[in-house]
């Protein structure tokens, strides 16, 4: 499948949260949205990729957006995980990778094997995919949406 190019609709979704709650894509109407895609809760690499959007999401929030990190792992990992990193953020659960390949976050990884790949997201209050990235750096990445969603703002 062939990534498409920003600007388009958002995929719609509904998944549960952390908190057990449905969410859904139109609760985000009206205020910009970071959707990351990571493939497994308390890996090394996510964890970083997590500890750095938790370490921007105030600037993210008086940006005026909010935060929402979707994997395959369940409600009561994702609270775990939560819990263990101070994660200020909600943690969705899409056990079947529905919305995951509805947003081209499922598919050849290394060696052949298929999974969830890293990517990000940054939707805009009307629910159009504004900015995408591919092999995310988990590293610093939460400083970089920062910058990337102030140049958006100001374009």
């Amino acid at each position: 499948m062939t990534q498409k190019q920003p600007p388009y609709p958002a995929p719609d979704f509904s998944l549960i949260g952390s908190d057990g709650e449905r969410h859904e894509l139109k609760d985000y109407a009206g205020s910009w949205l970071v959707l990351y895609f990571y493939p497994k809760d308390d890996t090394p690499g996510c964890t970083t990729e997590a500890c750095s959007i938790r370490d921007a999401r105030d600037e993210l929030i008086a940006l005026g957006a909010q935060v929402v990190g979707i994997s395959r792992d369940t409600p009561s990992d994702h609270e775990k995980f939560k819990a263990k990193y101070s994660l200020n953020f909600t943690l969705l659960s899409d056990p079947r990778a529905e919305i995951h390949t509805a947003y081209g976050c499922w598919g050849k990884k290394m060696f052949g094997v298929e999974g969830a790949l890293r990517k990000t997201f940054i939707i805009d209050p009307t629910g159009t995919v504004r900015k995408v990235y591919g092999r995310v750096n988990p590293l610093g990445h939460g400083d970089k949406l920062a910058q990337d969603l102030k140049a958006l703002q100001n374009a």
